[in-house]
């Protein structure tokens, strides 16, 4: 099992560099060498949706992909993160199918929760409008068992995946023997999936409730220790959850950087970039782009709602609505709403604002995760599927493709300036927030003798990134 490095993590989908696992360690041999320290692989077990996210088991990895050796073959040179959903299951597994077959007398019939016998025969209305939901559908799915029994049962997200009551001893076992599988296959860290959701406490929001929050994930720490694997929960969420995560000693996600960056780089004010800088987690991943959107709601409090909304009317021409239109019901700017499309596009492809987007990513607090489509700065798929606006920021690339791209003059820059954040001792040490006016961004990181600067200049639209080399500085552009 491998330490995880305080180098850049490239985020990809098993078959989107390549079209499966070979084709990625392949890429990844060919072209990246040095640029990716660790890979966070989305969801590589066979599912029955979500591209990945309703795992039918973890017991093996998806034939199209490849094997477990494919997987133990990027384990050599590579910290491998992959995901556990610890909030659902697949309708399609074979727990959720013995139950289906078997009703009440399956052994895993307690690990899903009834719906009508968590709220009692009178829940209130404002019960029921105090959950915390991604949508307006209802929070259960209604199955039907042996006998003629109809029964509701708790789904946060969609029909195919149902929400496991993880209070119960059987739901538990299930994901703790799923961890342990990971860990015997060269996973070095394990994303939980969806942890806000599993503290489903009547008279809450059903949301991130504490104490509850911590008794699970203390637990599957314990057991991830013993394999010396490490979890990251993944919450989506104001800041001050971020904070409070770090607070209990767990690696936790900046999800404030990405809408920060581009407050940052649009209205040309760095205050609050400087604000979040001093204060967020330094045991943290940092993302400007991911598999899903870009969340609004994360960064609330530090990017103020004004700001916001001008850094949406800016980037408008660029997201995925308008190019295919979504069901207004969808735009919310607040809790649940995401902005689609890559972020090389929301930057109006301007090369040098993507690569300074880049450079404060790899300066802040933390360890930079690099979606492998912001890898290519791509471009918005517009082929993407109306029915799922996340697919504009999902372009799958062949070998020859991911080779055209990267031959690209800014792809170049951003892979020399990736190896630079790998392999410089200066990035071992914090960062400092050097006093600049509220227009520039002057940022050092110093280890061991060993510096990098960079200076940023938002009303110029300048960028300068100096390193120590043998004992002068030297710029890297």
């Amino acid at each position: 099992m491998k330490a995880i490095p305080n180098q850049i993590m490239l985020i990809t989908y098993p078959d989107s560099l390549g079209g499966n696992l070979k084709g990625l360690n392949q890429a990844l041999e060919t072209w990246f060498k040095g640029a990716v320290g660790s890979i966070h692989i989305l969801p590589f077990f066979p599912s029955s949706g979500d591209r990945g996210f309703s795992p039918t088991t973890y017991d093996m990895v998806e034939p199209a992909f490849g094997d477990w050796e494919d997987i133990q073959r990027l384990a050599q040179n590579h910290c491998l993160m992959c995901d556990m959903m610890v909030n659902h299951i697949s309708r399609r597994s074979r727990e959720f199918q013995d139950y289906l077959a078997h009703g009440d007398q399956s052994p895993y019939a307690p690990m899903f929760m009834d719906y009508e016998a968590f709220w009692g025969p009178n829940p209130s209305a404002e019960e029921l409008a105090a959950v915390y939901r991604r949508s307006e559908k209802p929070l259960y799915v209604t199955v039907n068992l042996p006998g003629g029994v109809e029964k509701k049962l708790w789904c946060s997200f969609s029909s195919e995946q149902i929400d496991l009551d993880t209070r119960s001893p059987e739901a538990k076992a299930y994901i703790m023997r799923n961890l342990r599988n990971l860990g015997q296959h060269g996973i070095s860290l394990v994303r939980m999936d969806a942890y806000g959701y599993i503290t489903k406490i009547r008279g809450s929001n059903c949301f991130f409730v504490e104490p509850q929050i911590w008794e699970l994930i203390a637990q599957m720490e314990n057991l991830l220790a013993s394999q010396n694997m490490t979890l990251l929960p993944e919450v989506h969420d104001r800041y001050e959850t971020a904070l409070k995560i770090a607070s209990h000693g767990y690696y936790t996600y900046d999800f404030v950087l990405p809408l920060l960056t581009l407050h940052t780089l649009l209205s040309g004010d760095a205050r609050a970039m400087k604000r979040w800088f001093s204060i967020c987690p330094r045991r943290q991943f940092t993302v400007l782009d991911t598999h899903d959107g870009i969340g609004v709601y994360d960064a609330d409090g530090i990017v103020s709602r004004e700001q916001a909304l001008e850094v949406i009317r800016r980037i408008e021409p660029n997201l995925s609505y308008s190019f295919k239109p979504m069901d207004e019901s969808k735009k919310k700017y607040w809790k649940a709403y995401q902005l689609y499309g890559t972020y090389f596009s929301l930057l109006n492809e301007d090369e040098t604002a993507y690569l300074t987007a880049r450079a404060l990513q790899f300066f802040a607090p933390g360890i930079p995760q690099v979606y492998y489509v912001g890898m290519l700065a791509g471009r918005n798929d517009l082929s993407f599927d109306p029915a799922d606006h996340r697919f504009i920021n999902r372009h799958d690339y062949s070998l020859e493709e991911a080779q055209q791209e990267t031959a690209r003059p800014v792809v170049q820059r951003l892979l020399a300036l990736m190896r630079l954040r790998n392999r410089h001792p200066a990035f071992q040490g914090d960062l400092e927030i050097l006093d600049s006016p509220d227009h520039q961004l002057s940022l050092r990181r110093r280890y061991d003798g060993e510096t990098a600067t960079l200076q940023v200049d938002l009303l110029q639209k300048t960028l300068d990134l100096r390193y120590s080399q043998e004992g002068r500085m030297v710029s890297l552009f």
